[in-house]
């Protein structure tokens, strides 16, 4: 049971600008949630209901989970200083 992993168009652009190898870092991050989308190393955020945290080096991709849809939408990506404003 694969979940889908999409990334919203402003998410895909901010991936695309990212140096190579932290692109190619977040990306297979982001292929592993689709086998377990609450692995180790995703965190629930405390002030939102349904959004998670995946950390990969200084960068962090927020996604929402939706298990009805076997859904992983990626909502933001960007740097660690950034990401939450």
């Amino acid at each position: 049971m694969a979940y889908e992993v999409v990334l919203k168009p402003s998410a895909k652009k901010t991936l695309d600008e990212l140096p190579r190898q932290a692109r190619s870092r977040l990306i297979a991050a982001l292929e592993t949630l689709a086998e377990n989308p609450r692995r180790h190393g995703i965190f629930k955020l405390e002030s939102e209901l349904d959004l998670y945290r995946l950390r990969v080096g200084s960068y962090r991709a927020v996604v929402t989970i939706e298990d009805e849809k076997l859904l992983v939408l990626v909502l933001k990506i960007g740097n660690r200083r950034e990401i939450y404003r």
